[in-house]
C-alpha cells in the first residue's frame, strides 16, 4: 500500500472512531474471504460497516482519535463492527455472536456501547436480547396499556355524563320562561299555613271558655250554695 493510501486509510479510520459511539471489535484470524463477505453483509442490514485494517494503522488512528478502549484491544488481526446512527447494536452483537459460534474461529474481544467500554460477556449478553424494534414495542406496551386501561374507565362515564348534561339542556331551554314562572308560585305555598296559625293556637281557648260559661247550669244547687 502507497504511503498516500495509508494516510488516507489512517485518516477515515479516525474519523469513524471520533464520531461512532458504539463499536464491536473482534478476531477474525482464521475466516475465510467468503465467510467475511457474508458475515459484512449481514452486518450491513443492521446498520454497520465491518472494517478489517492492519493493527499498525488502526493503532495510529485509535491514537489519534483518543481511543483507549480500543488500544488495549488491538491484539492480533482486528476487525471493528462501526455501527452507524440508525443500526441496532443488538442486532449486531448477534451477528457477531452467531458467526463466532458458527465459524469455531472468530472471536469477540469487546468495544463501546454508547461511549461506554464492554467486554465480551457483555456483548454476548446484548445479542440475546430481543431485537431493537420489539423492545420498543414491548416497553410502549408497559407503559400505554395502564395508560390506555385508565383512560377507559373515565371515558365511557365521561361521555354518558355529557350526554345527560346536553339533554338537562336543551330541555331547559324548551321550558322557556316556564320555570320561572312557576318558581313564586311555589314560594307562595307555605303562606296560608302561617296566617292558620294563630287560628289554631285559639280553638283550645275558645272551647275552654264555652265549657266555663256552661259549668254553673250543670250543678245549680252548688252554685246557690257557694252564694
Amino acid at each position: 500500500m502507497k504511503k498516500e493510501d495509508k494516510e488516507r486509510v489512517v485518516a477515515e479510520l479516525t474519523e469513524r472512531l471520533r464520531t461512532t459511539e458504539t463499536l464491536l471489535v473482534a478476531d477474525y484470524r482464521g475466516l475465510t474471504m467468503p465467510q467475511i463477505d457474508e458475515l459484512r453483509s449481514k452486518l450491513i442490514e443492521h446498520g454497520a460497516r465491518f472494517s478489517v485494517v492492519k493493527n499498525t494503522l488502526t493503532r495510529r488512528a485509535a491514537e489519534a482519535a483518543g481511543s483507549d478502549t480500543l488500544l488495549a484491544l488491538l491484539e492480533g488481526p482486528t476487525a471493528i463492527a462501526f455501527l452507524e446512527s440508525d443500526g441496532d447494536p443488538v442486532a449486531v452483537a448477534k451477528a457477531l455472536v452467531d458467526a463466532a459460534r458458527e465459524t469455531r474461529v472468530l472471536e469477540v474481544r469487546g468495544g463501546l456501547l454508547e461511549g461506554r467500554p464492554i467486554e465480551a460477556a457483555e456483548i454476548d449478553a446484548l445479542a440475546k436480547l430481543p431485537p431493537l424494534d420489539a423492545l420498543r414495542s414491548q416497553v410502549l406496551a408497559a407503559v400505554i396499556g395502564p395508560v390506555t386501561g385508565i383512560v377507559a374507565l373515565f371515558t365511557a362515564p365521561l361521555q354518558d355524563l355529557y350526554g345527560l348534561i346536553d339533554a338537562r339542556i336543551e330541555q331547559l331551554q324548551e321550558q322557556g320562561d316556564t320555570s320561572a314562572a312557576a318558581a313564586p308560585k311555589a314560594e307562595a305555598a307555605p303562606e296560608p299555613e302561617t296566617e292558620s296559625a294563630p287560628e289554631a293556637e285559639s280553638a283550645p281557648e275558645a272551647e275552654a271558655e264555652a265549657a266555663g260559661a256552661e259549668t254553673p247550669t250543670e250543678n245549680p244547687e252548688q252554685a246557690e250554695e257557694e252564694q
